[in-house]
């Protein structure tokens, strides 16, 4: 009962101060009272015959509010007036679940016409799915508006790769606002994550230039993931190798994985070594209690980045075009 007291306590910490933001927990309560309803249905059917649009859902979240704020302007499709969209930046060729969020705002448009950015079904639907995947419940403010400025080359400068060094990948993330609790939680969201292995093949066969696998992995690993990328074409592993019968359970047991050298990608596995977050790995590791409200609040943080509010942007009637 305590934790859970703390947990609340630790969340309201947070939303406050959006407060000021215009953003509040309940938003659509009056213009759209089943907002959150519509959203958390069509996620819950969707999950139930692809249980890994949870990582596909955070994986958009991740990729939106870190370019510009979680304005939507991911969703935004190419035009003649506009050829190449945060859409087309290399970093987003492998985000996916874009026509889950046309489902949910054509349902919500049917019911509630122009009330729910595409901006908040986005955060909302990430929410729910991290929890149909065994994560945390926890609430989110919402009153998000759509931006206006959608361009690939905000989000090639922006977004980091997976063979980041530790203290960038901090730095990325403080420039935000948030903390390495923050920072390691968010990354263990590779608990239901998969990765091509173009993101990771080099530590298999020709780590940084050697022409060897790179010597710090398990080598049992090693192999198994060279059998896989050597099948042809595009190849891709879960990234938390723990579960192998239930991939996109979200829990703890990566943490555990990467302090035993399983980290499957480069930025997963010098988070256990390096001494900046080995320490926040072994607590996630050894509490997923622990894990699971800290990924919490670092969600609701992350779905805060330089939000747009009151008369600022749009609420779009299409969430892949500008009104």
């Amino acid at each position: 009962m305590k934790i859970a007291k703390k947990f609340v306590l630790l969340l309201v910490l947070y939303i406050l101060p959006v407060a000021f933001s215009q953003l509040r927990v309940g938003f659509y309560s009056q213009s759209c009272p089943n907002a959150e309803i519509i959203v958390q249905n069509l996620v819950r059917e969707r999950f139930g015959r692809d249980p890994s649009i949870t990582a596909a859902l955070t994986r958009m979240h991740f990729h939106d509010c870190f370019v510009q704020g979680c304005d939507a302007s991911l969703l935004i499709d190419p035009t003649t007036t506009q050829p190449s969209p945060e859409k087309n930046a290399g970093p987003n060729g492998s985000v996916r679940g874009f026509e889950l969020i046309d489902e949910i705002k054509t349902a919500l448009e049917a019911q509630c016409p122009s009330k729910v950015s595409c901006s908040d079904i986005v955060t909302l639907a990430t929410r729910d799915s991290v929890f149909l995947g065994g994560g945390p419940s926890y609430v989110v403010p919402t009153g998000r508006r759509d931006g206006f400025v959608s361009k690939s080359e905000d989000a090639e400068g922006i977004l980091p790769g997976p063979g980041l060094p530790v203290p960038d990948m901090l730095t990325f993330f403080g420039n935000k606002g948030m903390d390495v609790f923050d920072a390691v939680a968010l990354l263990g969201a590779h608990t239901v994550g998969i990765g091509s292995c173009g993101n990771f093949v080099d530590r298999l066969t020709n780590f940084q230039g050697t022409g060897q696998p790179d010597p710090t992995m398990d080598p049992g690993l090693a192999g198994r993931l060279r059998n896989t990328c050597s099948a042809g074409g595009s190849q891709s592993a879960a990234l938390d190798q723990s579960t192998p019968f239930a991939p996109f359970s979200f829990d703890n047991l990566f943490f555990t994985q990467i302090r035993e050298r399983k980290g499957v990608l480069l930025l997963d596995h010098l988070l256990a070594t390096h001494p900046s977050t080995s320490g926040v790995v072994f607590q996630y590791a050894v509490n997923n209690e622990l894990f699971k409200r800290q990924f919490a609040i670092a969600m609701v943080k992350m779905g805060n980045v330089d939000v747009l509010t009151g008369l600022a942007g749009e609420i779009r009637r299409n969430c892949r075009a500008f009104n």
